[in-house]
């Protein structure tokens, strides 16, 4: 089924500024509260916010085996659970109602009121029931500067690093949208030079800058799947701040991992953004060396050129950019990740996520954390104010951007912005 969406001349008769994410070639999928305060499933053009179950009910979709409700629920996961072949049905359609040459509600004054929220009315939602999340650990250039910084120098890689894509079970319950805010964590660290623990708040707050797949139902229990047939039930992704309490993992993660110090909070994009819409920015993926094991073996261009970009705004201050790294960068692909994770027979449903780790390029400017940016704190970054960060302070604001450009067309995923509070005090 070809993808129509993607046409790069197609324009809508939603007016569009040329720096939007949002063209008609994007439809991204979503949640959010209208102004009613009904909670619905729908996609963006422009600065509009689309009602995908008013379109729905009244008839737009006619055609197109879906289910009454499908639209209007408080997450995607059943629209997801649809099918690739479904996702592509509604997308196509989607793009044909708002084509410039489409007139059927173009011209409709009543049903337009109905479907189309600006997005100053509208309150973005998690837009999908997260069951299970996993972080990889897929950067080569990140994974090497923080073996480094802990380790030999010469030896930064660990031995399995090459081999598998390292990742681990995360906490789905602190996954949140856009705008909301983070308070610093509490917990156990180990002061240097110190051979007893002391408790409050983290010191060391970090971001990681990362995106994160969404995939549908995938498997049976037990059954594997293919690296080659990976992508067809990975739905899209979204830009992803995995934030982490740099000190408290230093304490904890020996021996078995991260855990206080990464499932306080991580921030993601409201909006989905398809594969389908990515498909005209694929790009390879770096050569790997040594060659991967059979199952992990894939062919064509598994990657895409996503430009990625953090800003950090302290209170009352205006924003500098930190940092401006790319997908493109990643060791291994997300087709790679999903086979490895079932290659046991891990069971894979609708609405799970899986972070890709911190994305760091190969140049100082292009690091993903705090932790290399300042390199451990020992290189200050200076802010447009003239203030210095060596990791994020209490009231600063942090925030992600993620964007595909070609052909004049930009794909984007908005942003993903967060502030830090304060610590709760603990007695």
């Amino acid at each position: 089924m070809p993808i129509k969406t993607n046409d790069p001349s197609k324009k809508s008769w939603i007016s569009v500024d040329s720096t939007s994410d949002f063209p008609i070639q994007n439809i991204p999928f979503g949640v959010f509260l209208t102004r009613d305060d009904i909670i619905t499933i729908g996609t963006r053009i422009g600065d509009y916010a689309i009602d995908l179950g008013a379109l729905h009910q009244l008839g737009y979709f006619d055609g197109i085996p879906l289910t009454d409700d499908i639209f209007l629920q408080d997450s995607l996961n059943d629209f997801i659970s649809d099918g690739k072949k479904t996702w592509r049905l509604v997308r196509n359609r989607i793009s044909e109602i708002f084509d410039i040459n489409n007139p059927a509600l173009q011209n409709n004054e009543e049903h337009k009121k109905i479907v189309l929220f600006t997005m100053n009315e509208v309150e973005m939602q998690l837009p999908v029931q997260i069951g299970d999340y996993t972080d990889f650990y897929s950067s080569k250039e990140h994974a090497t500067n923080v073996g480094t910084m802990f380790r030999d120098p010469n030896n930064a890689l660990l031995p399995n690093w090459l081999h598998i894509p390292v990742g681990y079970h995360g906490r789905s319950s602190t996954i949140i949208p856009s705008g909301t805010p983070v308070h610093r964590p509490n917990g156990q660290t180990l002061p240097k030079g110190e051979e007893t623990p002391v408790f409050g708040p983290s010191k060391l707050v970090d971001f990681e800058l990362e995106t994160a797949f969404i995939t549908t139902d995938a498997n049976l229990l037990g059954e594997p799947i293919p690296v080659d047939e990976a992508e067809d039930y990975i739905f899209g992704m979204v830009v992803f701040n995995d934030w982490s309490a740099r000190d408290i993992q230093k304490w904890e993660y020996v021996p078995l991992g991260p855990f206080l110090a990464k499932n306080f909070a991580s921030s993601i994009s409201p909006w989905i953004v398809t594969l389908d819409a990515l498909e005209p920015f694929r790009t390879a993926s770096p050569a790997q060396e040594p060659k991967p094991l059979p199952y992990l073996q894939q062919t064509g261009d598994k990657s895409f050129d996503i430009n990625l970009e953090v800003d950090i705004t302290p209170e009352n201050g205006e924003p500098t950019t930190v940092s401006k790294s790319n997908f493109k960068y990643m060791y291994w692909t997300m087709a790679q990740q999903l086979a490895h994770h079932t290659i046991n027979g891990c069971k894979v449903n609708s609405g799970d996520m899986m972070g890709s780790g911190t994305i760091s390029g190969p140049t100082p400017d292009s690091y993903g954390s705090m932790l290399e940016l300042s390199w451990q704190g020992t290189k200050p970054v200076e802010l447009s104010n003239g203030e210095t960060r060596k990791f994020i302070q209490d009231n600063d604001t942090v925030t992600l951007r993620g964007y595909c450009k070609k052909d004049g067309v930009r794909i984007g995923f908005g942003e993903v912005s967060t502030k830090l509070l304060p610590a709760i005090s603990i007695k």
